[in-house]
Protein backbone atom coordinates (compact mmCIF):
# COMPACT_ATOMS: atom_id res chain seq x y z
CA UNK A 1 0.00 0.00 0.00
CA UNK A 2 1.07 3.47 -1.01
CA UNK A 3 -0.51 6.17 1.29
CA UNK A 4 -0.71 9.79 0.74
CA UNK A 5 -2.42 13.01 2.52
CA UNK A 6 -5.19 12.71 0.48
CA UNK A 7 -5.44 9.12 -0.78
CA UNK A 8 -3.80 5.32 -0.21
CA UNK A 9 -3.39 3.34 -3.63
CA UNK A 10 -2.92 -0.44 -3.88
CA UNK A 11 -1.71 -2.25 -6.87
CA UNK A 12 0.04 -1.12 -10.37
CA UNK A 13 -1.20 1.76 -12.32
CA UNK A 14 -0.83 -0.08 -15.39
CA UNK A 15 -3.45 -2.77 -14.06
CA UNK A 16 -6.35 -3.90 -16.64
CA UNK A 17 -8.71 -2.52 -14.47
CA UNK A 18 -9.10 0.27 -11.75
CA UNK A 19 -11.29 0.46 -8.71
CA UNK A 20 -12.08 3.78 -6.95
CA UNK A 21 -13.40 3.27 -3.10
CA UNK A 22 -14.94 5.41 -0.48
CA UNK A 23 -15.09 4.99 3.26
CA UNK A 24 -17.43 6.42 5.96
CA UNK A 25 -18.04 8.86 8.27
CA UNK A 26 -14.88 9.18 10.68
CA UNK A 27 -13.06 6.25 8.86
CA UNK A 28 -10.23 6.53 6.60
CA UNK A 29 -8.51 5.73 2.98
CA UNK A 30 -6.84 2.69 5.00
CA UNK A 31 -9.73 1.50 6.35
CA UNK A 32 -10.32 -0.32 2.73
CA UNK A 33 -7.05 -2.29 3.18
CA UNK A 34 -9.04 -5.99 3.23
CA UNK A 35 -11.32 -5.25 -0.10
CA UNK A 36 -8.23 -3.48 -1.38
CA UNK A 37 -5.83 -6.26 -0.87
CA UNK A 38 -8.80 -8.76 -2.74
CA UNK A 39 -9.08 -6.16 -5.58
CA UNK A 40 -5.56 -6.05 -6.24
CA UNK A 41 -5.71 -9.68 -6.46
CA UNK A 42 -8.14 -9.95 -9.17
CA UNK A 43 -6.15 -6.97 -11.10
CA UNK A 44 -7.07 -4.24 -10.17
CA UNK A 45 -5.49 -0.70 -9.51
CA UNK A 46 -7.29 0.67 -6.37
CA UNK A 47 -7.30 4.37 -5.24
CA UNK A 48 -8.93 5.48 -1.75
CA UNK A 49 -9.03 9.01 -1.29
CA UNK A 50 -10.27 10.69 2.22
CA UNK A 51 -13.16 12.75 2.36
CA UNK A 52 -13.24 16.08 3.24
CA UNK A 53 -12.20 16.21 7.30
CA UNK A 54 -10.85 12.76 7.19
CA UNK A 55 -7.26 12.03 7.81
CA UNK A 56 -6.45 15.66 8.84
CA UNK A 57 -7.81 16.98 5.74
CA UNK A 58 -9.61 20.07 6.38
CA UNK A 59 -13.37 21.39 5.23
CA UNK A 60 -15.92 24.12 5.83
CA UNK A 61 -18.60 22.58 3.32
CA UNK A 62 -19.90 19.08 4.07
CA UNK A 63 -22.81 19.08 2.06
CA UNK A 64 -22.94 15.41 0.22
CA UNK A 65 -22.71 17.67 -3.15
CA UNK A 66 -18.93 19.03 -1.85
CA UNK A 67 -17.84 15.87 -0.83
CA UNK A 68 -18.98 14.71 -4.22
CA UNK A 69 -17.28 17.18 -5.89
CA UNK A 70 -13.99 16.92 -4.33
CA UNK A 71 -13.34 13.45 -5.68
CA UNK A 72 -14.03 14.55 -8.88
CA UNK A 73 -10.30 14.65 -9.88
CA UNK A 74 -10.31 11.06 -9.39
CA UNK A 75 -12.46 10.43 -12.51
CA UNK A 76 -10.69 13.01 -14.87
CA UNK A 77 -9.94 10.05 -17.49
CA UNK A 78 -12.53 7.92 -18.97
CA UNK A 79 -10.50 4.95 -18.00
CA UNK A 80 -10.48 6.09 -14.46
CA UNK A 81 -12.17 3.59 -12.97
CA UNK A 82 -14.52 0.21 -13.55
CA UNK A 83 -15.63 0.08 -10.45
CA UNK A 84 -16.61 2.30 -7.42
CA UNK A 85 -17.29 0.96 -4.23
CA UNK A 86 -18.94 3.48 -1.14
CA UNK A 87 -19.42 2.34 2.28
CA UNK A 88 -22.48 3.95 4.74
CA UNK A 89 -21.55 8.17 3.87
CA UNK A 90 -18.99 6.81 1.17
CA UNK A 91 -22.29 5.02 -0.72
CA UNK A 92 -24.25 8.28 -0.23
CA UNK A 93 -21.25 10.05 -1.76
CA UNK A 94 -20.55 7.38 -4.79
CA UNK A 95 -24.48 8.21 -5.61
CA UNK A 96 -24.12 11.81 -6.38
CA UNK A 97 -21.35 11.25 -8.30
CA UNK A 98 -22.95 8.56 -10.92
CA UNK A 99 -23.49 11.50 -12.87
CA UNK A 100 -19.43 12.02 -13.82
CA UNK A 101 -18.46 8.86 -14.06
CA UNK A 102 -16.46 7.78 -16.86
CA UNK A 103 -18.82 7.38 -20.02
CA UNK A 104 -16.73 5.58 -22.16
CA UNK A 105 -16.95 1.73 -20.60
CA UNK A 106 -19.73 -0.29 -18.24
CA UNK A 107 -18.90 0.73 -14.58
CA UNK A 108 -19.38 -1.36 -11.47
CA UNK A 109 -21.23 0.92 -8.18
CA UNK A 110 -21.44 -1.09 -5.17
CA UNK A 111 -23.27 0.69 -2.30
CA UNK A 112 -22.11 -0.72 1.44
CA UNK A 113 -25.06 0.32 3.72
CA UNK A 114 -25.72 3.64 2.63
CA UNK A 115 -27.61 5.90 4.83
CA UNK A 116 -30.12 7.02 2.27
CA UNK A 117 -33.41 8.00 4.62
CA UNK A 118 -32.25 8.97 8.27
CA UNK A 119 -33.51 12.53 8.82
CA UNK A 120 -35.93 10.96 11.24
CA UNK A 121 -32.76 9.74 13.42
CA UNK A 122 -30.19 12.22 12.64
CA UNK A 123 -30.14 13.87 15.74
CA UNK A 124 -29.80 10.18 17.28
CA UNK A 125 -26.99 9.43 14.79
CA UNK A 126 -25.04 12.21 15.00
CA UNK A 127 -25.36 11.98 18.83
CA UNK A 128 -23.78 8.57 18.49
CA UNK A 129 -20.80 9.25 16.39
CA UNK A 130 -19.95 12.43 18.49
CA UNK A 131 -19.73 9.90 21.67
CA UNK A 132 -17.56 7.43 19.32
CA UNK A 133 -15.16 10.02 18.76
CA UNK A 134 -15.05 11.84 22.00
CA UNK A 135 -14.67 7.78 23.71
CA UNK A 136 -12.39 6.18 21.03
CA UNK A 137 -12.18 2.50 21.55
CA UNK A 138 -8.88 0.57 21.32
CA UNK A 139 -8.03 -1.64 19.10
CA UNK A 140 -8.79 -4.63 21.79
CA UNK A 141 -12.31 -3.01 22.76
CA UNK A 142 -13.55 -3.48 19.56
CA UNK A 143 -11.83 -6.80 18.64
CA UNK A 144 -14.25 -8.02 21.49
CA UNK A 145 -17.27 -6.38 21.07
CA UNK A 146 -17.02 -7.17 16.86
CA UNK A 147 -15.04 -9.97 16.42
CA UNK A 148 -13.28 -8.03 14.09
CA UNK A 149 -10.15 -8.64 12.63
CA UNK A 150 -7.02 -7.09 14.84
CA UNK A 151 -5.84 -5.16 11.43
CA UNK A 152 -9.18 -3.86 11.13
CA UNK A 153 -10.07 -3.03 14.23
CA UNK A 154 -6.89 -1.02 14.61
CA UNK A 155 -7.74 0.61 11.06
CA UNK A 156 -10.99 1.55 12.36
CA UNK A 157 -9.99 2.87 15.74
CA UNK A 158 -6.90 5.33 13.32
CA UNK A 159 -10.03 6.40 11.30
CA UNK A 160 -11.96 7.96 14.16
CA UNK A 161 -9.09 9.60 15.99
CA UNK A 162 -7.70 11.49 12.32
CA UNK A 163 -11.68 12.86 12.51
CA UNK A 164 -13.08 15.76 14.50
CA UNK A 165 -16.05 17.05 15.80
CA UNK A 166 -16.47 19.81 13.37
CA UNK A 167 -16.70 17.37 10.40
CA UNK A 168 -19.17 15.53 12.15
CA UNK A 169 -21.18 18.34 12.96
CA UNK A 170 -20.69 19.98 9.79
CA UNK A 171 -21.74 16.31 7.93
CA UNK A 172 -25.39 16.24 9.90
CA UNK A 173 -25.80 20.32 9.49
CA UNK A 174 -25.07 21.00 6.18
CA UNK A 175 -27.34 17.52 4.75
CA UNK A 176 -30.82 18.57 6.56
CA UNK A 177 -33.50 17.00 5.39
CA UNK A 178 -31.26 13.64 5.52
CA UNK A 179 -32.82 12.29 2.07
CA UNK A 180 -31.10 10.72 -1.01
CA UNK A 181 -33.23 7.94 -2.39
CA UNK A 182 -33.97 10.31 -4.84
CA UNK A 183 -30.59 9.94 -6.26
CA UNK A 184 -31.46 6.66 -7.61
CA UNK A 185 -33.16 8.22 -10.09
CA UNK A 186 -29.80 9.43 -12.22
CA UNK A 187 -28.68 6.20 -12.70
CA UNK A 188 -26.61 6.36 -16.62
CA UNK A 189 -27.11 3.78 -18.85
CA UNK A 190 -23.51 2.37 -18.41
CA UNK A 191 -23.82 2.16 -14.80
CA UNK A 192 -25.03 -0.73 -13.11
CA UNK A 193 -25.83 -0.35 -9.41
CA UNK A 194 -25.71 -2.49 -6.32
CA UNK A 195 -26.50 -2.14 -2.86
CA UNK A 196 -25.33 -4.28 -0.02
CA UNK A 197 -27.61 -3.73 2.95
CA UNK A 198 -26.84 -4.95 6.36
CA UNK A 199 -29.19 -7.28 8.36
CA UNK A 200 -31.64 -4.76 10.26
CA UNK A 201 -30.94 -7.20 13.13
CA UNK A 202 -27.70 -6.54 13.00
CA UNK A 203 -27.64 -2.80 12.80
CA UNK A 204 -28.27 -1.70 9.54
CA UNK A 205 -29.06 1.66 8.59
CA UNK A 206 -30.13 1.29 4.95
CA UNK A 207 -33.35 -0.09 4.60
CA UNK A 208 -35.03 -1.59 1.79
CA UNK A 209 -37.69 0.27 1.65
CA UNK A 210 -35.86 3.41 1.30
CA UNK A 211 -34.37 1.69 -2.19
CA UNK A 212 -36.59 2.52 -5.36
CA UNK A 213 -38.09 -0.95 -6.56
CA UNK A 214 -38.71 0.32 -10.14
CA UNK A 215 -35.21 1.31 -11.36
CA UNK A 216 -33.30 -0.29 -14.28
CA UNK A 217 -29.65 -1.22 -13.62
CA UNK A 218 -30.42 -1.39 -9.50
CA UNK A 219 -29.85 -4.67 -7.90
CA UNK A 220 -30.56 -5.12 -4.14
CA UNK A 221 -28.99 -7.69 -1.90
CA UNK A 222 -29.96 -7.90 2.00
CA UNK A 223 -26.58 -9.96 4.02
CA UNK A 224 -28.27 -12.06 6.73
CA UNK A 225 -26.32 -11.88 9.77
CA UNK A 226 -24.45 -9.18 8.95
CA UNK A 227 -23.47 -5.87 10.30
CA UNK A 228 -23.00 -2.06 8.86
CA UNK A 229 -19.38 -2.51 8.45
CA UNK A 230 -19.39 -5.19 5.51
CA UNK A 231 -16.28 -4.46 4.04
CA UNK A 232 -14.70 -6.12 7.59
CA UNK A 233 -17.50 -8.52 8.37
CA UNK A 234 -18.11 -10.31 4.71
CA UNK A 235 -15.59 -8.77 1.92
CA UNK A 236 -16.76 -11.88 -0.58
CA UNK A 237 -20.61 -10.22 -0.61
CA UNK A 238 -18.68 -7.06 -2.13
CA UNK A 239 -16.61 -9.65 -4.61
CA UNK A 240 -19.38 -11.31 -5.85
CA UNK A 241 -20.95 -8.48 -6.75
CA UNK A 242 -18.25 -7.55 -9.36
CA UNK A 243 -18.34 -8.92 -12.19
CA UNK A 244 -14.97 -10.10 -12.59
CA UNK A 245 -13.15 -12.18 -15.75
CA UNK A 246 -14.24 -15.80 -15.92
CA UNK A 247 -16.46 -15.54 -12.81
CA UNK A 248 -20.20 -17.85 -13.12
CA UNK A 249 -23.23 -15.72 -13.65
Amino acid sequence: MCAAISASQWGFPTAPRKALLIHGLTSCSSAWEGVAQLLVAEGFFVVAPNLLGHAWRQGTDFRMSTLAEDLRPYLISDTSCDVVIGRSLGGTVALSLLQFLPKAKEVTVILLDPPLEREATAEMDKSAFLNAFANVKTTEELVEEFGWSRRDCMLAALGVSMCDRTTIDGIFSHNRPWSFSGLFKNIPPHVKVTVLVADPKAGAICLSEHIPCDIERLNVRVLPGIGHCIHYECPEAIMDAIQLPGAKI
